[in-house]
C-alpha cells in the first residue's frame, strides 16, 4: 500500500513524502521535496501524485493529465557553490568582485578565453556577467594589485609557522603573436618554442600551495628571477628563518652569495658539468652502492653528491639513446645539428668519445648545495619536495591553461595570472584535502545537475540529488571538519 504524507520539519517546512506500507509498518519512504509556501506545497502534492500513478494501472489510459511538468533549463549548481565556498573559505572574498571570483571558478571548470568563460558561468547557474565587465575586473585587478592581496591571503591560510620552507621554479609562456616587445620577448623556452615569451617565477609551500606568482622578460636570465621573488616574500611577511629550495637553474655563485649575505638558508640542484674529485678517486678503486653519499665541504657551504641506482639505470638508457642518435648522424640518416655525443668539425664529424665515457660516470649522480647545518639526508629529502612545484605548474599549464595568453598590455597579462593564481590556490587547497585532482572532482561533480521546473506554469528549483560518495568528500571541505 502506497500514500502520499506531508511532515513537518525542525526547519518549519513541509516534506512531502511517499510512504509505502506493509502490514501496517511502513517500509520505504521517498521524499519527493519540502515546500516553504502553499504554492510550493500543491506543486510537490501534484509531483507525488504523478509519481504514486506512474506505480498504478490506470483504468482509463486515455484520461488527459492534468499536471504539466516542463524543465526549463538545468545548470551545475552544486559545483559551483562547492568552488565559492572554497574561494571564500581561503578569504579572497576580501576583494569583493564577484566578477573576478567567477572567472576565477570558470577557469578551475573550464579554462577557456574571458568571453567564452560567460558560456561557462551559465552552464554553472551564473546570471550573464557583461561582457565590459570582465574586462573592468582585469583592469580594476591590475589597478588594486589583486596579486599582492591574494599572495598575502594564501601566505595566511598556510600560517607562518608552516613556512619554514618555500620551494622556487620558473617556467616560461608563450604567445600566439610574432611580434615581441619590451615584455614578451623570445628566450629560451622550456618548450622549446620560438614565439615571444615571459618568464613566470612562482613561489610554492612544501605541499605546493601557491605562495606569489611573478612574471619577467622572456629574455630574462632564470638566475636572476631568485633573489627579488624571495625577497619581496620574505619582506612583506616578515621572515627570516625560511629555507629557499630551487632547482639547478637558479644556481649561481652571485646567487648563493646574495642569499648567504642576507642571512637566508638555502637547498639548491647543483649542475655536474664535471666529475668531482672525491667521486672520481673513489671510482678508481671501487663502485659507488646505492644511495652511497659523498659530501665535500666549501666555505660557507657544501655539496651533498648522492649515487642512485635506479637513476643511473634511466641516465644509462638516455645516454644509449643519444649515442645511438650520433651514430645515425655520423652515418648521413639523420642532420647533425643539436647532436649530443658528435663533434662537427669543417670537414669531418665523429663520436665524442671522451663525453660519452664522463657521462658514464656521472651516471645516478645528483649533486645538492647547501648552507643548512642538518644531516646530509635531509637536505636531499627537502629538495626532493621541488616536485610539488612542479606539480602545481602542471596544473597551471594544463588543467588551468595559463598558455597561450592572448592579451596584449602588461597589466592585463598580469591580471590574467592573478586569476591563475587564484584558481591553483583554490584547486591545490581542493586536492590537498580531498586527495581527489581538481580536473576528477569537477568530472565528479559537473553532472550533478540543478534545475528550474515548470509545473503548471509555475516554476520551481529541483535540488539535485547528492550520491553518498560526493556527500561524504563534499563534507571533506567543510569548515571544522
Amino acid at each position: 500500500m502506497a500514500f502520499i504524507r506531508k511532515v513537518k520539519t525542525t526547519s518549519g517546512a513541509t516534506a512531502v513524502q511517499i510512504a509505502y506500507k506493509v502490514e501496517g509498518r511502513i517500509v520505504k519512504i521517498i521524499h519527493i521535496g519540502s515546500a516553504h509556501n502553499e504554492e510550493e506545497l500543491n506543486i510537490l502534492l501534484a509531483l507525488a501524485h504523478k509519481q504514486l500513478q506512474a506505480d498504478q494501472l490506470e483504468l482509463f489510459s486515455d484520461t488527459p493529465s492534468s499536471l504539466r511538468v516542463g524543465m526549463r533549463r538545468s545548470y551545475s549548481g552544486l559545483l559551483w557553490n562547492t568552488l565559492r565556498e572554497q574561494y571564500h573559505q581561503l578569504g579572497f572574498g576580501q576583494l569583493e568582485d564577484e566578477v573576478f571570483e567567477a572567472l576565477c571558478i570558470a577557469r578551475i571548470v573550464e579554462p577557456t578565453s574571458k568571453l567564452d568563460s560567460l558560456r561557462v558561468l551559465a552552464d554553472l547557474g551564473v546570471g550573464p556577467i557583461d561582457r565590459n565587465k570582465l574586462y573592468r575586473s582585469l583592469d580594476k585587478a591590475a589597478d588594486q594589485d589583486y596579486s599582492k592581496r591574494i599572495s598575502q591571503t594564501c601566505f595566511e591560510h598556510v600560517g607562518r609557522s608552516g613556512l619554514t620552507l618555500v620551494l622556487y621554479d620558473v617556467t616560461t609562456l608563450y604567445f600566439e603573436v610574432q611580434q615581441e616587445d619590451e615584455y614578451r620577448k623570445p628566450g629560451l623556452s622550456k618548450e622549446r618554442r620560438l614565439e615571444p615569451q615571459i618568464i613566470i617565477g612562482l613561489l610554492v609551500d612544501r605541499n605546493g600551495f601557491p605562495l606569489g606568482l611573478h612574471s619577467f622578460e622572456g629574455n630574462k636570465a632564470e638566475t636572476t628571477t631568485i633573489l627579488p621573488v624571495i625577497q619581496a616574500f620574505l619582506a612583506q611577511n616578515g621572515l627570516t628563518q625560511t629555507t629557499i629550495v630551487a632547482d639547478a637553474a637558479m644556481l649561481s655563485a652571485d646567487n648563493l652569495a646574495a642569499l648567504t649575505e642576507a642571512g637566508y638558508t638555502y637547498i639548491v640542484g647543483s649542475r655536474l658539468y664535471k666529475i668531482p674529485y672525491d667521486i672520481a678517486e673513489y671510482q678508481k678503486t671501487g663502485v659507488l652502492s646505492d644511495q652511497q653519499i659523498v659530501t665535500v665541504q666549501q666555505e660557507g657551504y657544501r655539496v651533498i653528491y648522492q649515487y642512485r641506482a635506479k637513476r643511473a639505470a634511466l641516465d644509462l638508457r638516455n645516454i644509449e639513446k643519444q649515442v645511438a642518435k650520433a651514430r645515425k648522424a655520423l652515418g648521413g640518416q639523420i642532420p647533425a645539428q643539436r647532436t649530443k655525443f658528435l663533434t662537427v668539425k669543417a670537414k669531418s664529424k665523429q663520436l665524442n668519445q671522451k663525453l660519452i665515457d664522463k657521462a658514464k660516470a656521472l651516471a645516478g649522480v645528483k649533486g645538492y648545495v647547501t648552507n643548512l647545518d642538518i644531516p646530509d639526508q635531509k637536505v636531499i629529502d627537502y629538495y626532493h619536495q621541488l616536485f610539488q612545484v612542479e606539480a602545481t605548474f602542471r596544473m597551471a599549464k594544463t588543467d588551468l591553461k595559463a598558455r597561450p595568453i592572448y592579451h596584449r598590455k602588461r597589466e592585463a597579462i598580469e591580471a590574467h595570472l592573478t586569476i591563475v593564481l587564484a584558481a591553483l590556490a583554490v584547486s591545490r587547497h581542493i586536492e590537498y584535502l580531498t586527495g581527489i585532482s581538481i580536473k576528477q572532482f569537477v568530472k565528479i561533480l559537473r553532472p550533478i545537475r540543478s534545475g528550474i521546473v515548470t509545473i503548471n506554469g509555475s516554476e520551481v528549483i529541483a535540488q539535485p540529488e547528492v550520491p553518498e560518495g560526493v556527500a561524504a568528500t563534499l563534507k571533506i571541505l567543510s569548515p571544522g571538519h
